[in-house]
């Protein structure tokens, strides 16, 4: 696979962790109202996440995050060193957009983050919005409909901002990068297993609900 896929992994799953970390940091800057600051964090998320999705989806597939490599992977779409390098880049461009986000707002260039996020709700969150989106990333490209993941994931995400109490992480990489800023997106380094153990669940939850669909559509 030629590097500009992997350049455009580094640079969209970078751009992607500086807007969810650096919105929620402008979000307690301007308000103290926790809903007000979900709001924001989440606008700032899903306009940058529809935008890389849409500039650099026809470059590399717009994956952004590991469980979709993964899935990928065993779907059958790319080979083994591909997926492993494509993981490896955007675990790279994650931690280098806590760092971007952080500098940003005058913080120390990596933090380890104090905010725990534990439990079986949380678990179970994490498991519901990463099959969500696996789900629907599968179901639209198996339709030839993959041109509208632009909206249709960023749609997904913000939904699941609300409805899910874990405010719907989703991805391995961003999790990971979140544990290196003490911000209102942190996450502490002690609850990333637990949320990477549930999104990866969660992904292969997706991909059979999508095998479902795909089943019923072809009878």
């Amino acid at each position: 696979m030629k590097r500009h896929v992997f350049f455009a992994e580094l640079i969209g799953t970078m751009i992607l962790v500086a807007s969810i970390i650096g919105s929620g940091m402008m979000a307690t800057t301007l308000t103290d109202n926790g809903g007000v600051q979900l709001v924001i964090a989440m606008l700032g998320t899903v306009l940058a996440l529809a935008l890389i999705i849409a500039t650099l989806g026809p470059i590399s597939g717009a994956h952004f995050n590991p469980v979709v490599s993964l899935i990928a992977f065993v779907t059958k779409k790319i080979n083994a060193k591909t997926a492993l390098f494509m993981i490896l880049t955007q675990i790279a461009g994650a931690i280098l957009g806590a760092i971007i986000a952080n500098v940003m707002y005058g913080h120390s260039p990596l933090e380890r983050a104090t905010h725990e996020r534990t439990g079986s709700a949380l678990f179970i969150s994490e498991i519901v919005a990463t099959a969500g989106l696996l789900f629907i990333i599968l179901a639209m490209t198996n339709v030839d409909k993959s041109n509208g993941l632009f909206w249709a994931v960023p749609a997904w995400i913000g939904s699941a901002y609300f409805f899910t109490s874990s405010t719907a992480f989703a991805n391995p990489a961003v999790t990971l990068a979140r544990a290196f800023s003490d911000s209102f997106a942190g996450i502490a380094l002690s609850s990333v297993g637990l949320f990477v153990l549930a999104q990866i669940i969660g992904a292969f939850v997706g991909l059979g609900a999508s095998h479902l669909v795909v089943k019923r559509n072809s009878q």
